[in-house]
């Protein structure tokens, strides 16, 4: 971390947030703990953590609407404690329950949204009208707010954080309520965006983290646990390396096999399909000798002596740690989801 210098510690370029020891406290319970991490511009960065963890505390503090307890944060190199209004007007800000005017059409809230954030009268239209196109709600310009579905109201949310233009977004759930299609258009939009815009996301979903971003940040019980590329991170977790297989042919052809191959375990055995079985197998990473193990050199031995038994290879493969099992590794001791709750005063409400 590069403290609060702007820059982004251990990558190019400037950083377009710094979070530097961020805490917020309610009581004697820290609801985001001394967390540190930076966005560097053009980043469209995942944050990550379950239920509970400080994800929304720490956007909401980012966006100018929660006050930190102690720390600092930058956004486009404004103090969000300092000068809060500067702050604002380079972030777009979507949270995961988006607050609307039912009353207002969309148009007409975009419109409204626009003139409040600042945007110039003669560019209002222009503003508004790419902001539709880019959230898919367009179609529904002149539809009462309150008369829409749960994802296109999430999509105007979507618009409403995109129609001043900001540099930066930040964008808490933004698929909250979608269905399949939608997910797919918003996913595809994030990646869009990324070219012009820094983007921090907050999802559950991880498939979303690995369509669109490039890096993760993981909290857990509002400590930070994690942060890299998925890959980096997978390579801090140990877990025995392990081999995937989708084999064709009867039982008694492969499992002497798996048995005489030296260094695995078979771990797991399914069906998959008629005459298929899948495998997973653990690899040791040392030989009796205690030297690396070679699995390339192994797995190809392995291939070799089931086509030799006139078994079919569907699929053989090293598998790598999922996104999943990285996300349940890194956050294993969280809380319960009785407890999972982020605390906060009674009524709160985020300002407009």
């Amino acid at each position: 971390m590069s403290g609060v210098s702007g820059v982004s510690g251990g990558r190019s370029g400037p950083a377009a947030i710094v979070v530097d020891r961020l805490t917020k406290r309610y009581g004697v319970h820290a609801a985001v703990d001394g967390i540190s991490f930076d966005v560097r511009r053009g980043e469209v960065v995942g944050f990550l953590g379950p239920n509970g963890a400080g994800k929304s505390t720490t956007l909401k503090i980012l966006a100018g609407f929660l006050g930190a307890t102690s720390g600092r944060c930058l956004v486009d190199g404004h103090d969000v404690a300092v000068d809060p209004d500067a702050a604002r007007r380079a972030t777009g800000y979507m949270p995961e329950a988006v607050p609307l005017y039912g009353e207002m059409r969309v148009r007409e809230y975009l419109r409204f949204r626009a003139e409040l954030k600042g945007v110039a009268r003669a560019k209002r239209t222009e503003h508004v009208g790419r902001a539709m196109e880019l959230a898919r709600v367009a179609d529904v310009a002149d539809t009462l707010i309150e008369h829409l579905s749960k994802g296109y109201k999430q999509r105007v949310g979507l618009a409403d954080a995109l129609v001043a233009r900001p540099p930066l977004l930040i964008l808490d759930e933004p698929t909250s309520g979608m269905d399949p299609n939608q997910i797919r258009e918003v996913r595809a939009l994030i990646k869009q965006l990324g070219e012009e815009h820094t983007v921090l996301l907050s999802t559950h979903i991880l498939s979303e983290v690995e369509a669109s971003c490039s890096r993760v940040v993981v909290i857990a019980r509002g400590r930070l646990v994690g942060e890299g590329a998925p890959g980096e991170l997978a390579g801090k977790v140990r877990r025995a390396p392990h081999l995937s297989a989708v084999l064709r042919g009867p039982k008694k052809a492969w499992r002497p096999i798996v048995d005489r191959l030296e260094g695995a375990r078979l771990l797991s055995e399914k069906p998959d399909g008629d005459d298929r079985v899948r495998l997973e197998l653990e690899l040791a990473e040392n030989d009796e000798e205690g030297a690396p193990l070679d699995h390339g050199a192994l797995v190809e031995a392995f291939a070799e002596q089931l086509v030799g038994a006139d078994v079919g290879v569907r699929e053989l493969a090293l598998a790598s740690l999922s996104l999943e099992e990285l996300f349940a590794s890194l956050t294993q001791d969280s809380p319960s989801p009785s407890q999972a709750r982020e605390p906060g005063p009674p009524g709160e409400v985020v300002p407009r």
